[in-house]
């Protein structure tokens, strides 16, 4: 009896020991919270807001920036500040350089509202998806885009949203997040648990757009693996994300990726094989208490939280890209600049 319990103890204290260290260890593969209250502000002309999507040519070009008023715009430097980048057929059609008492949520219908933008790094060309117009394309030099798909297995783009290009094939997909609602309608897509949204490959050789999944709950930003095997969805409605397979066993699958801690609006890869996903705002915020909340997670390549990045209440914002100097740069949908947060 004493010899079992004696062999017992040394067994039960490496347990324990194992036990006590498990909460450090898992605090120790997530890195520190980064404080986005800390950033550089890179200020629109005038009075411009809402640059909604962040991206950068395949020469470090940019930023370049999808605005309310219906433009992309680029930031050139210091010196040159920023210029009109590209806008939509509807945009010069119907006046919309003119100056306007409107409020941008008036006009956005006939002038296009921009949201997720991508370069194909070969040809230079990016990729647009606007709100209302739908895929569009524009080349390295810029102006008027061309809308290359406005509907799609016979339904209208609604709420034509995030996009994201497969650099080695080319093939760019893209999300409609509802086919019920337009974006000026976006909180009725949440608060209906509207499930019209759609996920999309647009093939460029063959110019043909096909229906991958229908019937998601609001589909909002997009980003391939960095193996190319699969798709991320950003839920916004859910706080999810969701991975959608376009190759291997599993092709043409979907399953739930991770639960979220609040509502996510772009996903970018963050580099490492991972993900950036803004956060709009905390899944349970309180009004009141402290001015800080959760602005970005880093969700690593299985669904796994890998960093937090923490910001003031009045920092909603809808895309996190980093660059190669660590830098990163938050979009938004209404403030009248772009975030530099350097960790």
């Amino acid at each position: 009896m004493g010899r079992s319990t004696g062999k017992k103890l040394p067994l039960l204290a490496v347990l324990l020991a194992v036990l006590l260290l498990l909460p450090s260890a898992a605090m120790a593969a997530v890195a520190k919270t980064i404080d986005a209250s800390r950033s550089q502000h890179l200020d629109l002309p005038d009075v411009l807001v809402g640059p909604e999507s962040v991206a950068f040519d395949a020469h470090g070009g940019g930023p370049y920036v999808s605005i309310s008023d219906g433009r992309v715009l680029k930031y050139g430097g210091e010196v040159d500040g920023w210029s009109t980048f590209a806008y939509s057929p509807s945009y010069a059609k119907n006046g919309c350089d003119a100056f306007s008492e409107l409020p941008s949520v008036a006009t956005e219908s006939s002038c296009g509202r921009p949201l997720g933008l991508r370069f194909h790094n070969k040809s230079g060309n990016l990729y647009v998806a606007d709100a209302y117009m739908g895929l569009m394309r524009v080349g390295p030099n810029g102006g008027e885009a061309k809308v290359l798909v406005k509907e799609a297995g016979g339904t209208p783009l609604r709420f034509t949203n995030g996009v994201d290009i497969d650099q080695v094939t080319g093939n760019v997909y893209f999300t409609d997040s509802s086919t019920t609602y337009t974006r000026a309608q976006h909180q009725m897509v949440t608060t209906t648990g509207d499930s019209t949204g759609r996920i999309m490959r647009y093939d460029p050789k063959t110019k043909r757009v096909t229906v991958l999944q229908s019937g998601v709950t609001y589909p909002n930003g997009i980003a391939i693996s960095a193996d190319r095997t699969h798709l991320i969805v950003a839920l916004t409605g859910p706080c999810k994300l969701m991975r959608y397979w376009i190759r291997g066993p599993k092709a043409n699958t979907s399953e739930i990726f991770a639960d979220l801690p609040g509502y996510p609006d772009n996903v970018r890869p963050d580099g490492k094989g991972g993900y950036w996903v803004a956060l709009h705002r905390e899944k349970y915020e309180l009004p009141f208490g402290l001015d800080r909340h959760l602005v970005a997670i880093r969700i690593g390549a299985e669904g796994e939280k890998l960093q937090e990045m923490k910001g003031p209440k009045d920092v909603r914002p809808t895309e996190a890209v980093e660059r190669e100097d660590g830098k990163i740069y938050l979009g938004s949908v209404e403030l009248s600049y772009v975030s530099i947060v350097n960790p």
